[in-house]
């Protein structure tokens, strides 16, 4: 069943709905409450689905449902009084190396894939453990940026809006995540 299926079926009456999408959507919810609220996310999460539950029968459907409970997060954060994280801070430890690239720009050696290496199970396992802590290790607003679009598979717009970032900024935040994630599997998993 969609997200919008089980909200539509909450505001019938059927409260079992909001069980399967708390399970969908709570660590996503988690992600943008800590980008604002760091400790003290699970009070803004919590708010957040109080929201839902409160909101749900003026959920129209212009955007999905991930991208509506995910905007009502960073509001209620906001709302609580939590920081706004407009500036960034330049951080070149989430680039790639300069050295892998000539003086014009192109790589002297490209980033060789890891398809391969994902089809055997033990080196799958391996690296998604690497990618895990990789991602875990980045600097934030890069850590939710990476999250919300190659975890929760939010687009550029949807995740600039909920932050309150511009398009650009989202994708360079979402490079040099990857780029971070990619030297971490690439120094520790044997692969250069």
């Amino acid at each position: 069943m969609t997200d919008e299926e089980l909200i539509a079926k909450f505001v019938a009456g059927d409260r079992t709905c909001l069980r399967e999408l708390v399970g969908r959507h709570h660590q996503a919810v988690l992600q943008v409450a800590r980008y604002y609220a760091g400790q003290r996310a699970e009070d803004v999460a919590q708010e957040t689905w109080l929201a839902v539950c409160r909101g749900a029968k003026n959920f129209a459907g212009r955007s999905s449902f991930k991208t509506w409970l995910l905007t009502i997060c960073a509001n209620r954060a906001r709302d609580m009084g939590y920081r706004e994280s407009r500036h960034l801070s330049i951080d070149l430890s989430d680039s790639v190396a300069a050295d892998r690239f000539s003086a014009g720009g192109a790589w002297l050696t490209a980033p060789v894939p890891f398809a391969d290496r994902l089809a055997d199970q033990d080196e799958r396992a391996a690296i998604l453990a690497l990618v895990r802590r990789s991602l875990a290790d980045l600097g934030e607003p890069t850590r939710t940026v990476v999250t919300l679009r190659d975890v929760e598979g939010l687009d550029t717009r949807e995740v600039a809006e909920i932050l309150h970032l511009s398009e650009g900024n989202v994708r360079v935040l979402l490079h040099r995540g990857r780029a971070a994630i990619r030297s971490t599997i690439e120094a520790e998993g044997g692969q250069s």
